[in-house]
């Protein structure tokens, strides 16, 4: 299984004389089939060290170990194949596709990484069922209530089966009930699956957990 490693990473924003630094000097170990918070206030620099795990964004210097790939020495090129075969994201609004039913939106996520999306309908129908929608599988976004529309925003990060699963705030639009059903699910999943799991959060019942913490 495929570990996340993070050493020395420092990070600065801006142009010129008014690039500020976000992270300074930042190691971490993420370990798979673990679920690992990422706390810290706004403006800390949780966002920017998601995007520096993710391939979204290469750092000023340090490495960002994914296994034995260091995805900070990578070139553009070599980014967005890691972003499409071994990283899923979830993100706190759920980011789903309007007018797409929730199978849908898994097999259009399929279909940008390259996939034969028709071919993979019955294994997204099965995604969803195992994060309790199977009831939904033929609703669209706007049908779905809050906590299912994280569900399904769950199911697709998983669904091609990533080394890397990071996670924006997933609890900050349900209500305490969905946070931690949602939180048990999504560290039931990354256990069962064996990938990393790192999740932004200021969340006490997604702290509680975590079997690891990073603070910033």
């Amino acid at each position: 299984m495929t570990s996340l490693t993070l050493r020395q990473v420092s990070v600065s924003l801006g142009h010129g004389d008014a690039r500020t630094p976000v992270l300074r000097d930042v190691s971490a170990a993420c370990r798979p089939g673990e679920l690992t918070a990422l706390v810290g206030p706004s403006g800390s620099g949780k966002s920017t060290l998601l995007a520096v795990a993710g391939a979204l964004l290469r750092p000023d210097s340090g490495q960002v170990l994914l296994g034995d790939t260091d995805l900070a020495q990578l070139g553009d090129g070599g980014r967005a194949k890691a972003r499409r075969e071994r990283i899923g994201y979830m993100f706190q609004s759920g980011n789903l596709l309007g007018g797409l039913t929730t199978v849908e939106q898994l097999l259009a996520a399929a279909s940008i990484a390259g996939r034969p999306a028709r071919r993979l309908r019955a294994a997204a129908e099965t995604a969803l069922g195992d994060v309790g929608l199977g009831h939904r599988l033929r609703h669209r976004a706007d049908q779905l209530s809050g906590g299912e529309r994280q569900r399904v925003a769950l199911a697709r990060a998983l669904f091609l089966e990533p080394q890397l699963l990071l996670i924006d705030e997933p609890t900050a639009a349900v209500d305490r009930d969905q946070a931690g059903a949602l939180t048990d699910l999504i560290a039931r999943t990354a256990g069962s699956r064996g990938c990393v799991a790192l999740v932004a959060t200021h969340d006490p019942v997604v702290v509680d957990a975590a079997t690891e913490v990073i603070s910033m």
